[in-house]
């Protein structure tokens, strides 16, 4: 017997953008700055997750390759998917997100302060975040999950013909929640896809410390199987936030006032990136960051550009999520139509860095099926395979983080 199956496809769109032109002087007072309060254990399992997403990619993906991701942009995702599981999917979802002993209610409420607080975190930075729910017309939702993605989530929710001229107004809304970075999520829709869950994230500010294009120069960067290639080596001398491991140093880049922050990660010679990532966790992170001092160092970055895609199937299982790609899945407070399961959950992103500052773009997608030393000042120069992490610091929120071992210059 043919079994007929129908899906529906939750793509979550997050765009990261950064321009860096702002010297320290011109980082005044007339800059606001908000905290963004949520509590600490909803803080602390979302820093585990990201950690643990990352161990896991390292473990599933091949050695040698980039890997960039966003673990807030998965956990989001992730997030709305929860509200509409049941029982063992549910645990298994909650247990994966960190969320362990957090009630729904707790939670929900800690998303809808990072939506709400993030985009006014620092009066400098442009930050967006924005949901959307669009379903198949005829398709029934169960109106405490669409009424949860509205309150919790801010999602628009729009029902719609699933035909060609849907699926250009659900790219459209991608590309304008994401000022263009992000202008295609949905090749095509096919008959079998009822729904489509989006979130978009956005993010442009001004490096505090200036990178000068007349310091960059061609630099060998070794490569990690051997050899070496030709990078364009940005360079940037100024007052940083540093602190070292026994493995790694790392070093903070802050946007405007600070509150975001990207954070290089340099293995020591005769370690790895890898084996530098591997000892990092939450607990770490926190004590790393506890003990950043200031110091004048000079810092070297690659210009670079990356495209990534990667599909979460295999490290979620590994992570814990097991149910919910199964024919066992519960996922009741979607539908009441029976059988939904999810098919799969991939994330695009992409990376890109020059004088002019930083561009980052990710798009996670989940499927949802349904069947019936030396120098006279320290240096941080990044000329073989390095870690970074870009983060927002009163809440300890982790955006996006990587690894990269071979940069592409342009």
């Amino acid at each position: 017997m043919k079994i007929l199956k129908q899906s529906f496809f939750l793509p979550l769109i997050a765009t990261l953008v950064f321009w860096s032109c702002t010297d320290d002087k011109n980082v005044g007072p007339d800059i606001e700055v908000n905290p963004v309060e949520i509590p600490a254990n909803v803080s602390s399992g979302t820093t585990s997750f990201a950690f643990n997403l990352l161990h896991n990619l390292q473990q599933t993906q091949p050695s040698e390759e980039n890997l960039f991701v966003s673990p807030l942009s998965l956990h989001i995702a992730l997030g709305m998917l929860l509200n509409g599981a049941e029982k063992e999917t549910e645990a298994e979802i909650l247990k994966t997100l960190q969320m362990e002993g957090i009630t729904m209610a707790d939670l929900n409420s800690a998303y809808q302060t990072l939506i709400n607080d993030l985009p006014v975190a620092d009066s400098k930075v442009s930050l967006g975040l924005a949901n959307s729910m669009w379903y198949r017309t005829g398709f029934q939702v169960e109106n405490n999950f669409q009424g949860v993605l509205k309150n919790s989530f801010n999602s628009e929710i729009t029902g719609l013909p699933f035909d060609n001229a849907a699926k250009d107004r659900i790219n459209q809304w991608a590309s304008d929640k994401t000022s263009g970075k992000i202008q295609k999520v949905l090749d095509k829709i096919s008959p079998d896809q009822v729904m489509f869950l989006l979130n978009a994230l956005y993010f442009k500010g001004d490096w505090k410390a200036k990178f000068d294009s007349k310091l960059t120069v061609d630099t060998p960067f070794t490569l990690e199987k051997g050899g070496s290639k030709t990078v364009k080596m940005m360079n940037v001398k100024s007052v940083f936030k540093i602190a070292a491991d026994n493995k790694f140093s790392i070093v903070q880049l802050p946007y405007s006032s600070g509150q975001f922050n990207m954070t290089l990660i340099i293995p020591h010679d005769g370690a790895t990136i890898d084996e530098a990532l591997s000892t990092l966790t939450a607990a770490k992170w926190n004590e790393l960051t506890g003990r950043l001092s200031e110091k004048t160092v000079t810092v070297g970055l690659p210009r670079f550009k990356l495209d990534y895609s990667i599909k979460l199937n295999e490290t979620l299982k590994k992570m814990g999520i097991q149910k919910a790609f199964s024919d066992a899945a519960d996922l009741g407070r979607i539908s009441k139509s029976p059988g939904l399961f999810v098919d799969f959950v991939k994330q695009d992103t992409y990376l890109g860095i020059d004088e002019q500052g930083t561009e980052a773009a990710a798009v996670t997608t989940i499927g949802i099926g349904l069947t019936s030393a030396g120098p006279q000042e320290p240096r941080f120069i990044c000329d073989r395979p390095f870690g970074l992490i870009i983060s927002e610091s009163t809440s300890n929120t982790l955006l996006f983080l990587g690894r990269i071992k071979n940069p592409d210059s342009k």
